[in-house]
């Protein structure tokens, strides 16, 4: 606690201080512009990866940057989700996977996940599981045969995938997206080097994030 502790007086002395007409505009409400939907690992800070202030990223995250598909039975995730769209009119929504994922590698052996007696984490690692059949599918591997390590980057990756593909069962994710008001990126990140690979427009591929975004770039420059 004594370097949070002294964080937060670093913020309440300095920081705050600084930026005190942000946050009196904020306090009064905010009109973020992106839903940045990631992981709970502590080694991911969004608004560090992005460069952004207080009041530019509406954030949800969890383990593994899931997005159950749309159903019934309400979840913080879908509230979360439909809150960002319909009332505060995010116009793009980025899901962000990193590189050495805990969830992943959970996913990758679901047996190892029973056996700790974790049954809330391999339920919600279930919303993973496209992702790994088409692993499988791809390598010819067994239902009931456990995925080894040397699949992780690729199970990651497909996860971001799969993702997306669940965010547009969302009812006012797909309205919003039928009249081009609202866009969706998969992102993954690399601890390691700070890369950022970015799925194309047709959310099939991933490419280098200053391919994706030449067109922003080059304005920028």
């Amino acid at each position: 606690m004594e370097k949070l502790v002294k964080g937060v007086l670093h913020f309440q002395q300095y920081t705050y201080p600084k930026n005190k007409d942000l946050f009196g505009e904020l306090a009064v409400g905010q009109r973020p512009e992106i839903l940045f939907i990631t992981c709970s690992d502590s080694r991911i800070d969004p608004n560090m990866v992005t460069g952004s202030e207080p009041g530019d990223l509406f954030i949800c995250r969890n383990a593994g940057n899931i997005v159950p598909p749309h159903a019934a039975a309400t979840g913080g995730m879908t509230a979360s989700i439909e809150y960002a769209v319909a009332v505060l009119g995010v116009r793009h929504i980025i899901i962000c996977g990193h590189t050495d994922c805990g969830a992943i590698k959970g996913a990758l052996d679901m047996n190892a996940v029973k056996a700790q007696g974790l049954p809330h984490v391999k339920e919600w690692l279930g919303h993973c599981r496209s992702a790994l059949e088409i692993i499988r599918e791809r390598h010819d591997i067994p239902w009931n045969q456990a995925l080894d390590s040397s699949y992780l980057d690729e199970a990651i990756a497909l996860n971001v995938l799969q993702q997306v593909q669940h965010i547009r069962t969302h009812p006012v994710v797909a309205a919003k997206m039928a009249t081009g008001k609202v866009y969706l990126h998969g992102w993954i990140y690399d601890i390691k080097t700070g890369g950022i690979q970015c799925s194309d427009e047709a959310s099939t591929r991933f490419m280098p994030f200053a391919e994706r975004y030449a067109d922003v770039i080059e304005k920028l420059a």
